[in-house]
């Protein structure tokens, strides 16, 4: 095997060989399940802002970014300083131990941050699926109600409770049953599949009329935007009429930012577009450049009915990581990334339209962003009906084959999305862009 070509490439450890991507193909599957996706199919060896290179020194332009974790990029320096400075002083201590400052300061600038008129109070986990699960717990403590509604196409996470709201079955939920009881799925609005933010809230009434009075009814879930349903904004008055159903019966309206939070859809979070407050907002992946970091913010007057001790964890909250999303929220300030999603976005959508009514004409159905938050609809003859997981798949494999890397989402998997870091350079985005349209020209005209 021939060293990494950047020439930082080393010796595996105790082995004969240069790393390989088909090396540790074969020991990951030798040493992991089966089910653990492998999104690119290449492993990485060091990263920089919007750069990726793999063990055997391949470099490739990042439009994944962990999934929407790294909107300041990889390794922001602010951000690695502030990792650094905290190792030298507390690691971990459980906060319901031993407090600290940075946990208290995070959660008093995150109050500040989220859309509301009242005080607002925040807690600390580890994961998406941590916060989902507590956040709905915490609803069912307060109102007393067992109900819970989520959305067809949702994703909310993959420990049991979260699997239940997901609206998707496979992989998520086929065979991991049973689930959690009282939990409902309705129709998510999307207009360019024929459901109008009209007809969403009129199924949803029609769940109240059918299977659950809206007084048994907790917490309604949503996403503003549907991360791994296909990048779909939820219309502003389908948002405002379901946050005035949830007034009217009590109900408390929780909005999963896990994705769309920290600046990537062009506002700090994406429910402020809509205009209405949450009760509570779920938040995670970039709050804290790559550390392990979720939170619950909530409104003070409904947080504080649960007793103490009713809420807790172990490494929620942890003094490095804590430290780092204070770091996060100087630079997204500082580098004015909330406007520089709604410029990344722009150029994005030009490109992709410019493809869209040339080479790519009738298989690029739909393009659509909310700031930097982008997708194309891969379609068949122009059909909004007839989803082609086939193009988004072959589109998506030349494009790693020639240094970009994203990813694909929706019910069929047709749907290609960027994760672009919001550090990213003019110059590297264009390069990007540019492999991206080599891609498309490549596989449409193949």
């Amino acid at each position: 095997m021939a060293p990494c070509n950047d020439g930082e490439g080393k010796m595996a450890e105790g082995k004969n060989e240069y790393p390989s991507n088909e090396l540790m193909v074969a020991r990951r599957d030798a040493a992991c399940p089966t089910g653990l996706p492998s999104k690119s199919g290449i492993y990485a060896d060091r990263a920089q802002g919007a750069e990726l290179w793999d063990i055997e020194g391949k470099r490739y332009i990042d439009f994944i970014a962990g999934i929407g974790v790294l909107n300041v990029g990889h390794r922001h320096p602010k951000v690695q300083e502030a990792i650094k400075a905290q190792l030298d002083k507390v690691v971990h201590t459980c906060f319901g131990v031993a407090q600290y400052e940075s946990y208290v300061e995070l959660a008093e600038r995150l109050n500040a941050l989220v859309p509301a008129s009242e005080p607002m109070k925040t807690m600390f986990m580890n994961t998406g699926s941590e916060a989902t699960e507590h956040v709905c717990k915490f609803a069912r403590r307060i109102t007393g109600r067992p109900g819970l509604i989520s959305f067809e196409g949702a994703f909310h996470g993959r420990t049991l409770l979260a699997t239940a709201l997901t609206g998707k079955a496979v992989p998520y939920k086929t065979g991991f049953g049973p689930l959690p009881s009282d939990v409902y799925h309705a129709p998510y609005p999307n207009e360019y599949k024929g459901m109008t933010a009209q007809m969403a809230l009129n199924c949803l009434h029609a769940i109240f009329e059918t299977s659950i009075r809206p007084e048994d009814v907790a917490g309604i879930i949503i996403e503003p935007v549907q991360g791994e349903g296909g990048f779909i904004p939820a219309p502003n008055e389908f948002l405002q009429g379901l946050r005035d159903i949830c007034t009217r019966h009590g109900i408390m309206f929780i909005a999963d930012e896990v994705q769309t939070g920290f600046a990537r859809t062009g506002s700090m979070f994406a429910i402020e577009k809509s205009g209405i407050e949450p009760d509570f907002l779920v938040c995670a992946k970039s709050i804290a450049g790559g550390l392990p970091l979720s939170a619950v913010i909530g409104k003070a007057s409904l947080f504080d009915k649960i007793e103490a001790g009713g809420m807790g964890s172990t490494y929620g909250g942890n003094p490095v990581a804590c430290a780092a999303a204070l770091a996060v929220l100087d630079v997204i300030e500082e580098e004015g990334l909330i406007q520089r999603a709604e410029e990344i976005g722009a150029k994005i959508e030009a490109r992709w339209t410019e493809l869209q009514n040339g080479v790519a004409k009738g298989v690029f159905g739909d393009v659509r962003r909310v700031g930097a938050m982008a997708a194309v609809e891969c379609v068949t003859d122009g059909n909004a009906h007839q989803p082609n997981p086939e193009a988004a798949a072959a589109i998506q494999a030349k494009a790693r084959e020639l240094g970009l890397i994203f990813l694909t989402a929706g019910k069929k998997g047709q749907v290609i999305r960027t994760h672009v870091p919001l550090v990213i350079s003019d110059a590297l985005l264009d390069e990007g862009l540019d492999v991206f349209s080599d891609a498309v020209k490549a596989v449409l005209k193949a």
